[in-house]
């Protein structure tokens, strides 16, 4: 049998979903410097702050 191909699988499951957003560029900015304080990607910036705005809506 031969070896998986491709991307290994980055976290729990498989990204394949895209999502494409317009932002000014101030906006763009913090989203940098977040990521580079985070020291993480701006799509593990963005997905954290998916997960913060959920809690916070849970606690509701």
């Amino acid at each position: 049998m031969p070896p998986r191909t491709g991307r290994p699988i980055k976290g729990e499951s498989k990204r394949d979903k895209s999502l494409q957003l317009r932002m000014s560029e101030q906006e763009l900015n913090l989203l940098d410097e977040c990521a580079a304080r985070l020291k993480a990607s701006r799509t593990d910036v963005v997905n954290k702050g998916i997960q913060l705005v959920k809690s916070e809506l849970d606690k509701k």
